[in-house]
């Protein structure tokens, strides 16, 4: 079962708002925290908007999740889910912006603090996340499948090709390119650090 876009904006509007109230947050508080008007939040929160991965990667570090945690089901749904996410039932989003696609891989329902999400990036295509240091510590590994993708974190840059990894933290801006004309494909893998846990 693949996901429509329609599908895919009412899941994000009913994550974004379950998060929101399990924080106890008014919109004009997660605005404040995450950078996003008011007004574009209850948009997403209607399903009236198409938001685009950078908007909703503020909207993640504000409401401290991942990006990939708002593509989930609701709770309820993905707690039944089981331990296994079948191929048919991954969720995949394209970026309105960038045309970027990913598709979330880990079982929703499992109770582990790591995610796979597969991407796929158009040539010449570039994506950059504004977010700053997060409420939650965010790790990341990039491990490229196919082709090759620059990701700039502040002022380094890093070429990667088939078979790189690269791992990084969430904790400043973000560039990923893509400067060759074939898509890339790479797999993301990230882990969350709750503050009380570093040291």
């Amino acid at each position: 079962m693949v996901d429509t876009a329609s599908d895919l904006n009412q899941r994000i509007a009913e994550r974004v708002h379950e998060l929101r109230a399990a924080r106890a947050l008014s919109l004009d508080a997660l605005a404040s925290k995450s950078g996003v008007s008011r007004s574009m939040i209850s948009l997403i929160e209607r399903g009236e908007s198409s938001p685009t991965a950078v908007v909703l990667d503020k909207l993640a570090a504000g409401l401290g999740v991942t990006l990939a945690s708002l593509f989930d089901a609701p709770a309820a749904v993905a707690h039944a889910s089981g331990p296994v996410s079948r191929r048919e039932d991954q969720p995949q989003w394209r970026d309105p912006a960038s045309g970027y696609v990913r598709r979330n891989v880990s079982p929703p329902g499992a109770p582990q603090p790591m995610q796979i999400v597969e991407v796929h990036f158009p040539p010449g295509r570039r994506v950059a996340f504004e977010s700053g240091v997060r409420d939650v510590c965010v790790h990341q590994q990039i491990w490229v499948l196919e082709g090759a993708i620059d990701i700039t974190l502040g002022e380094q840059r890093h070429r990667l090709r088939k078979g790189d990894c690269l791992a990084m933290q969430l904790d400043g801006p973000t560039m990923f390119h893509n400067p060759t004309r074939k898509t890339a494909r790479y797999a993301v893998m990230t882990v969350t650090e709750s503050p009380s846990r570093r040291r």
